[in-house]
């Protein structure tokens, strides 16, 4: 009896440590840094005003909205940000998140319980009698994570938590800004609608002149056409752009968590905001802000701490138990001091064939880390380029805003002084119709790219992760 034990206690020791050599072997898992993205030195529009900054997902992105000095859009982004389902449906992600961390942390502690039974049983050797064994106890196991499993999966879910987090930060960003541009476009919509309202005015004064001139056999009835036709045709245009408008306002219906039918807005159309001025030296927090980044950062992290967690796998478990009770073949004896039984022990598993599981394991989350560089890198590169895009936008718009009122200013002046020819009989009424058609032409695409600097600015917003002023 004495060498058996000994036997055991000796075969115990060996495969402790054998584990404890094993768990020298290394499971961490390491990125190439040539294969992430190279951070460029500055943005190649901004003349070199644009430095990087240190990361800072969790820095609050401010309510860049309220630079645009809308009292209307403000409420509309507020809105949004308490009933736009896409932020709802974020916020549900981000606590399904956390408590799958909390079930994965969970298998990190002691683990207790308490059972009870009744066994009624029959004894060969007591010649089939059948007998009862009545049990009442405690029971508590805990697995050793020597070889760093366990915290490898509580990291990766932790991760998880943080990619959940900066995808909310970025369904709330994408809902401020959608909701901005939709707006602004809106806007844009209602000034337009006002020039055209104003060109359908001026058609009808000269429609009139036309009329009379051609009662009293000055003009041919080709003239009475060409002006019912072009008035004709921009009330088709503006009838275009009052479909275009409800169309964007059913939009903002949708990204404020309302129902199309029981939602409007009032139109506008002296609004006249001013366009937020990017002050010099504003860091481009690309990688530090945006939360599509960061949340592109944690999957890659996860993937990376799963990896290790999948080779870990290829360890011995060790789990400690230990259980303590009574049982006695009479209920009224259970609680009994001489009823009492313990034990404890120490289960070490080590599985020899498996089939090829374990391989599968490691492969699996081996291609899910190449799947999070690439998404990484990919992530990264659309910001810096979307970055690029709005800057380059913001510089030339500005440059066609102002080609643009030099041509409204050229465009109402030749309308002017061929209104006044054509009175005199000096022109033809073709030309004044051509230069009432460029005027309103010019007012309109002066509107439309005016629209365009509000959607480039709030892109650049966006793009960097959040106001400014934050």
């Amino acid at each position: 009896m004495h060498t058996t034990t000994t036997a055991r206690h000796a075969g115990m020791l060996s495969a402790l440590t054998l584990a404890l050599v094993l768990a020298g072997c290394s499971t961490a898992v390491t990125i190439d840094e040539k294969r992430l993205p190279a951070t460029p030195a500055q943005f190649k529009e901004g003349d070199g005003r644009w430095a990087i900054a240190a990361p800072a997902q969790a820095q609050a992105r401010g309510e860049w909205w309220k630079a645009f000095g809308d009292a209307t859009l403000d409420d509309l982004v507020e809105r949004a940000g308490r009933d736009n389902t896409s932020i709802q449906i974020a916020t549900a992600r981000l606590a399904q998140a956390r408590a799958l961390l909390g079930a994965t942390d969970a298998n990190r502690s002691p683990q207790i319980g308490v059972s009870g039974g009744a066994v009624r049983e029959a004894l060969p050797l007591a010649g089939g009698q059948g007998a009862t064994l009545v049990t009442a106890g405690a029971n508590l196991s805990y697995e050793v994570d020597l070889f760093g499993r366990l915290s490898r999966e509580s990291q990766a879910a932790s991760l998880d938590v943080k990619s959940r987090e900066a995808l909310l930060q970025s369904a709330r960003l994408l809902a401020q800004a959608d909701v901005a541009q939709a707006y602004f476009a809106l806007r844009a919509l209602d000034v337009e609608r006002d020039i055209v309202r104003d060109t359908l005015a001026a058609y009808g004064n000269t429609l009139k002149l036309v009329e009379r001139r051609f009662q009293a056999g000055d003009v041919a009835e080709l003239d009475v056409a060409r002006v019912r036709t072009e008035l004709a045709s921009t009330e088709s245009d503006g009838l275009a752009l009052d479909a275009r408008r409800a169309t964007l306002e059913h939009a903002i219906a949708v990204l404020v968590g309302a129902s199309a039918s029981d939602f409007s807005i009032e139109r506008q159309a002296a609004w006249r905001p001013a366009l937020p001025v990017v002050p010099p030296g504003v860091p481009s927090t690309v990688l530090a802000r945006r939360p599509d980044v960061s949340s592109a950062m944690s999957d890659l992290q996860a993937a990376q701490a799963r990896v290790g967690a999948a080779k870990a796998a290829w360890f011995p478990n060790i789990t400690l138990t230990a259980a303590g009770g009574f049982a006695s073949p009479e209920l009224s004896d259970v609680f009994k001091w001489s009823a009492r039984t313990w034990s404890v022990g120490a289960l070490l598993s080590l599985p020899l064939l498996d089939g090829g599981r374990r391989q599968s394991a490691v492969d699996s989350a081996q291609a899910q880390l190449e799947i999070g560089i690439a998404s990484y890198r990919e992530r990264v590169l659309v910001a810096f380029k979307e970055v690029e895009d709005e800057l380059a936008n913001l510089r030339l718009l500005s440059e066609q805003s102002g080609a643009q009122g030099r041509a409204i200013a050229s465009a109402t002046r030749a309308t002017t002084l061929s209104e006044s020819r054509y009175r005199n009989g000096l022109v033809s009424q073709l030309d004044l119709l051509d230069a009432q058609r460029s005027e309103l032409r010019s007012r309109r695409q002066a509107v439309q790219v005016q629209s365009a600097q509000f959607q480039s600015m709030v892109g650049l917003i966006r793009a960097l992760g959040g106001g400014w002023e934050a």
